[in-house]
């Protein structure tokens, strides 16, 4: 069963006009420009790799990285960095508050994201989250054994996962109690050194916005959402803060893991939303 999470009320939409379309029309061709260019680019280097490295893929990541920089410039939303990206063996965790996550993510360091299997169907959306190692799991508890293995075999073979504990999207003002069962995976036998890296993403809106302004949650529609933050003429901040790592080894089972992967990010979320309001 997927859990949706939905507020009592949502920002007020101001309608689209003038100039703003402009705006937003020029900014969603050039998106498209680099992404599927960057897709048709992907998909001939992996015909290399794959020769090449036995299945591994040491290049492609990094068209994606380069990509998903390019897109959060096109928008014209800075990205801000706390911390760094572990180099060693681990698993990314983070809240989830927007589609913009993905770029925000992916253009700090190489990764996978678990994802549910309903994402791979979405038109357009779908067929990249595809092509870009999307790994997709079924929500479903008679499912749970082979994903736990599935994942455990990614990890094992060097693929650093990132998932969303939360299991939904929020209006980015929040952390949602962590889901355990994901962390399960972590605990597979042959992985002593494994860590976890908590992260913390935080959304700045823009001057005079709705501080949900980049929130996607509930039943937004993504195609309206989508161009009201392209059509902004000024944009905010999204902060991406990475957390000191956890060892998996230091906790006994995965509801403690996951309790103090939680703990961390919401206490990070809401540093970050203090010294927003500090520096109004």
């Amino acid at each position: 069963m997927n859990y949706v999470w939905r507020s009592e009320d949502e920002p007020p939409v101001r309608p689209i006009r003038g100039l703003a379309w402009i705006r937003a029309t020029l900014r969603c061709a050039a998106l498209a420009t680099v992404m599927f260019g960057g897709l048709g680019l992907l998909l001939v280097v992996r015909l290399v790799e794959w020769p090449l490295y036995d299945g591994r893929r040491p290049v492609t990541p990094s068209i994606t990285r380069t990509v998903c920089r390019m897109a959060l410039r096109i928008i014209g939303l800075p990205r801000h960095t706390i911390g760094q990206p572990v180099a060693q063996r681990a698993v990314v965790v983070a809240n989830h508050g927007s589609w913009l996550d993905i770029f925000a993510l992916n253009a700090g360091q190489r990764l996978r994201f678990v994802s549910k299997s309903e994402v791979g169907t979405w038109p357009g959306i779908g067929w990249l989250a595809r092509a870009t190692d999307t790994v997709f799991i079924e929500r479903q508890a008679r499912a749970a054994p082979l994903q736990r293995d599935m994942i455990s075999r990614r990890i094992a073979a060097g693929q650093r996962l990132l998932f969303f504990p939360e299991g939904t999207s929020t209006d980015g003002m929040r952390v949602l109690r962590f889901r355990t069962s994901l962390f399960d995976a972590l605990f597979a036998p042959g992985m002593p050194d494994l860590v976890v890296q908590p992260v913390a993403i935080f959304y700045r809106a823009p001057p005079g916005e709705d501080p949900r302004f980049y929130g996607w949650w509930g039943g937004m529609d993504f195609a309206p959402h989508f161009l009201r933050v392209l059509a902004a003429r000024r944009q905010g901040l999204v902060t991406v803060a990475y957390l000191e790592p956890i060892r998996v080894i230091n906790h006994p089972n995965r509801k403690e893991l996951a309790r103090r992967c939680e703990e961390e990010v919401r206490h990070a979320l809401e540093r970050l939303r203090e010294g927003a309001r500090e520096s109004v």
